[in-house]
């Protein structure tokens, strides 16, 4: 394979990758727990945009289950997040794993 040919195709792919991940930053995921008593909404880039939390669920006496019900949905969010560039990245480099990349 001819050195220059490899290089073109090495920038393609490294263009559709920044163009992916400044996509990814757009999306957002959404997760809720406990039916739906705290729902957190994250974006690709793994930041909380939105947290909500149902005055029901604020008990002064047991604070640790809200705690608890903040970390699972912001947990959950994580992980679709990671599964979302995961599936993203892998379609952009065709699904080699190159070391390095968010989701790889």
């Amino acid at each position: 394979m001819d050195i220059r040919m490899l290089m073109k195709q090495a920038q393609q792919m490294q263009a559709k990758m920044a163009k992916a991940q400044e996509e990814l930053a757009s999306r957002t995921v959404s997760a809720e727990v406990a039916g739906g008593q705290v729902k957190v909404t994250m974006n690709g880039k793994h930041r909380v945009t939105n947290l909500e939390i149902a005055p029901e669920s604020v008990d002064p006496e047991d604070t640790e289950f809200l705690q608890d019900l903040v970390l699972a949905a912001i947990n959950d969010a994580a992980d679709q997040v990671d599964a979302l560039v995961e599936k993203e990245m892998g379609d952009v480099t065709g699904g080699m794993n190159i070391p390095g990349l968010p989701g790889m």
